[in-house]
């Protein structure tokens, strides 16, 4: 059977990635950092990562989709504060931060753990920090590198934006050598 690896997430408009897009610039200009740039047309709000899922289940969970998407409105998040995982002194994974109605957010997301649970998926253990990778060190960074690129991530501003979330999208995920490439299978508009 084939597989698919798959995960669940909100699209980014075309404002928003060139405003990651001109930040990531900024970033790559004040240093050599020894980082995996995420590619701006690549970038969205994960909500949910499948792994390789059997492609005769693609429709059972785009139909999950729908229905965890019915009677929730459209809403808006922020996208701006700019941080990194696990901190700032060892910089591992930069990320733009998301606020704003994340009542509904939380809501969609847990109705598409619910969803996705009936359907034989393990719900995830960690708690739900909503955010936009941007860039990763590379492992042989060294601790004095990631602390540097964090002294010069706290002293990068980013303009805030907003993104009014409709829907939500199965996409494909295929790993390339230039990186992965990302197909939409399926999308649920919020209804609310």
């Amino acid at each position: 059977m084939e597989q698919i690896r798959s995960f669940i997430a909100i699209d980014l408009t075309d404002d928003l990635r060139s405003r990651l897009a001109r930040l990531e610039a900024s970033l790559q200009a004040g240093g050599r950092f020894r980082a995996k740039w995420v590619k701006p047309e690549s970038i969205h709000l994960t909500l949910k990562f499948l792994g390789d899922v059997a492609a005769d289940k693609i429709t059972a969970i785009g139909d999950a989709l729908t229905e965890a998407a019915q009677g929730i409105p459209p809403f808006n998040l922020e996208v701006g504060e700019l941080g990194a995982f696990p901190n700032l002194s060892r910089t591992q994974v930069v990320w733009v931060g998301i606020s704003g109605e994340m009542d509904k957010l939380e809501l969609l997301r847990e109705r598409i753990e619910t969803n996705l649970e009936l359907l034989g998926f393990a719900p995830e253990k960690r708690a739900f920090r909503p955010h936009l990778t941007v860039a990763r060190l590379y492992s042989g960074a060294s601790q004095e590198e990631r602390r540097e690129f964090g002294r010069h991530i706290a002293q990068t501003r980013f303009e805030s934006a907003f993104l009014l979330v409709t829907a939500v999208r199965l996409m494909k995920s295929q790993l390339t050598p230039a990186g992965a490439v990302y197909t939409r299978r399926d999308s649920a508009e919020l209804t609310g």
